[in-house]
């Protein structure tokens, strides 16, 4: 609930103010006074004026006020918030101060507490145990620095202030702006999926900022985080986002490939995937992909580079490269006649090099061709630095010109922030950002141009039997399903798979195998990895091979019968499927048999999965070409293995009680994907 005495307050109350600026109370009343918010109140005991404002002894002294910031230990919180929201009719309360939660289960019971005071009187709480809250219309923090803020800037939420401060201070060196910064603290009210909540429910396609930045270390509402950010990409926003807390300590043992493929940072990388969040990896990412976001969108692949020192611009080119971007040949005609405008011994070939000694004119000129004649160019990275012998101010004009007017993104390059700092401040107050670091630009212009939309919300009509998924569940107990309660709910789940059989007697095997018919295929029932403990035999042709491998098998320990199945041949395939709490099932797909194991190449997604998205899934699979057919193989029916992947998602919201499950493999040809084995556990 974030109201607008929150976001543009009439008058803000500093509880715990203070003439020391050391202090957090001092700090954000300094803050409030340097951003020209004129009607202050402050509250302190010992003092009658602090930072030439009028000092008040207690809260109930005070005039009313919008928005209260306490800087106070955190046992007088409770009592004062009580007093402001019930008697000075106060609706936004900022708590700076720990000693909450994040200390104990007593913290965690205040904190509690302070919630419901805050529900009771409709007032929003951002907090505890945070810096405060930036907006174009107050500097509500303690700590520094504060950056440019403007309505078209970023909006930024943050679970830490500590990383909110490093971040900002990251975008102030490139010059981006924001528009709205929350730290939520320990979002006892307020958290980092209700702040995305209020920007979609008032997002403005003319007024609100397009670029939403997100740090967070834990996602509290994994679907709340989708709905909102899914909307508001639909909407014409770009989210960038970190996740921290990416390693787990130690291995998990598993029971199946899926289970060892998944962990709750897959599930999170499946979530924002599923968004359309571009997740980064540290505060330089996402302050290079926030500052990509706020230039005109890039149409194409097709970069040019425009350089007056060689090694950048090659760095450029591996980076852009490596991202899957394209830095095209120039030649021809204008070519040409842009070279002879140039110094003798520059390049325009691209990198287009204008040498160390080119000028702020021929820069004019290059861009002027790369805007108007070069046509297989969609956008420019201009890398001007400086070694110290000039100014380059009207180099960076230039370059401000052209962002300005042309239709062709821009994207200017500084890597001398130290020897250019007058200059870039002077390129900045024109309303400008910049990046520093040529590769790391790179990496991050084709982590944003790639970027995928975010996956569509309804799922897509699968046909399941219901009532038949729902019988073999409710009547299956914890622990890995029966092989023929496997087949049953494949087939309810209307997933291809080959005939299979399974016996426990001598005679039983030999009357299988006559009605599946030679050659044929043995499993062991029962160990977990069959190959590993010699639980599989292929091509088997005769009943005498049959007798000897049913003895064999049944002498492996944990084994409880043996499963006949056809010979079947083609490209093995994998799919999968793990559950996370609070996230829901995961679907993984890949190539089968042992390859899962040894390649662990793997695509995922957050269940319910559409066709376009099972698609997309096996499209992104670094074994693709394979899957394609390479070197005269044939490739396999990509439809119908994404179909299967639909089909297991619609198995999976009506028994939500599968917890892991594997099929593996299938074996995919050019007209029919088929599962051969499957393994399914419930857990309740």
């Amino acid at each position: 609930m974030i109201n607008q005495q929150l976001l543009n307050p009439q008058s803000i109350l500093v509880v715990g103010g203070s003439n020391d600026i050391t202090k957090p109370g001092g700090r954000v009343l300094k803050n409030l006074i340097d951003g020209n918010f004129h009607n202050l109140y402050v509250v302190n005991p010992k003092e009658a004026e602090i930072q030439g404002k009028k000092c008040y002894a207690n809260v109930e002294e005070v005039p009313s006020a919008d928005v209260a910031i306490l800087c106070i230990a955190a046992k007088f919180c409770e009592q004062t918030i009580e007093t402001l929201c019930s008697q000075k009719g106060t609706k936004a309360i900022i708590i700076v101060s720990a000693g909450f939660s994040e200390v104990g289960e007593a913290g965690k019971a205040l904190e509690d507490r302070i919630v419901a005071l805050c529900n009771k009187y409709q007032a929003t709480l951002i907090g505890p145990n945070c810096i405060g809250m930036l907006t174009p219309n107050y500097n509500g923090v303690f700590a520094g620095p504060i950056p440019k803020l403007e309505p078209q800037g970023c909006d930024f939420v943050t679970g830490s202030g500590a990383t909110a401060c490093f971040i900002i201070e990251e975008a102030i060196m490139h010059g981006l702006p924001f528009a709205s910064v929350f730290s939520v603290g320990n979002s006892a009210q307020i958290g980092v999926e209700e702040v995305l909540e209020f920007w979609d429910n008032t997002f403005d396609a003319k007024t609100s900022s397009k670029v939403k930045l997100i740090y967070l270390e834990k996602v509290s509402n994994p679907q709340k985080l989708l709905k909102h950010s899914r909307s508001l990409i639909n909407k014409g926003c770009r989210i960038a986002a970190v996740k921290s807390g990416t390693s787990e300590d130690g291995s998990r043992a598993a029971s199946s490939h899926t289970g060892a493929l998944a962990g709750s940072d897959t599930a999170v990388d499946a979530l924002f995937k599923k968004a359309g969040i571009i997740r980064c990896f540290g505060r330089f990412e996402l302050i290079t992909v926030a500052t990509i976001l706020q230039n005109a969108q890039l149409k194409g692949q097709n970069i040019a580079i425009v350089t007056h020192a060689g090694g950048p611009g090659v760095m450029l080119t591996d980076a852009l490269s490596e991202t899957g971007m394209r830095v095209p040949h120039i030649e021809g005609a204008a070519a040409d006649e842009l070279l002879t405008k140039l110094f003798h011994g520059s390049s325009v070939a691209n990198p287009i090099d204008f040498l160390a000694t080119g000028t702020a004119e021929q820069l004019d000129v290059i861009l002027d061709y790369i805007e108007n004649k070069f046509d297989n160019i969609d956008g420019t990275a201009v890398i001007y630095g400086t070694a110290g012998l000039f100014e380059v101010y009207d180099s960076y004009d230039v370059i401000d010109k052209h962002k300005k007017t042309d239709k062709k993104p821009i994207y200017p390059v500084m890597p001398s922030p130290y020897l250019t700092a007058n200059e870039m401040k002077h390129f900045f107050n024109k309303g400008n950002a910049c990046f520093t670091d040529e590769v790391a630009f790179g990496k991050a212009l084709g982590k944003v141009f790639h970027a995928i939309s975010p996956a569509k919300e309804e799922l897509e009509s699968a046909k399941v039997d219901v009532a038949k998924i729902r019988q073999v569940i409710d009547n299956a107990e914890n622990g890995y399903l029966e092989p023929e309660q496997v087949q049953m709910l494949l087939d309810a789940a209307k997933i291809s798979r080959a005939k299979e059989i399974v016996v426990k007697t001598q005679n039983e095997a030999v009357a299988a195998a006559k009605e599946i018919g030679y050659p044929l295929v043995m499993k062991v029932v029962g160990p977990v990895h069959k190959s590993d403990v010699g639980g599989v035999k292929l091509n088997i042709k005769d009943d005498n091979t049959v007798i000897e491998t049913f003895d064999a098998m049944m002498k492996i320990a944990d084994a409880e019968g043996v499963l006949l199945q056809p010979m079947l041949s083609g490209t093995e395939l994998f799919i999968g499927a793990k559950y996370e709490e609070n996230y829901g099932h995961l679907i993984f797909c890949g190539l089968g048999g042992i390859f899962i194991e040894v390649l662990k190449d793997v695509q995922y997604s957050l269940s319910p999965v559409n066709q376009s998205e099972a698609l997309n899934m096996i499209k992104s699979l670094k074994s693709y070409k394979i899957i394609e057919g390479v070197r005269g193989q044939a490739g396999i029916n990509q439809d119908m293995f994404a179909n299967i992947i639909v089909q297991v998602s619609a198995l999976l919201k009506y028994a939500p009680e599968i917890f892991e499950m594997d099929i593996n493999p299938l074996l995919g040809t050019e007209k029919s994907v088929v599962a051969v084995d499957a393994r399914i556990r419930i857990e309740r």
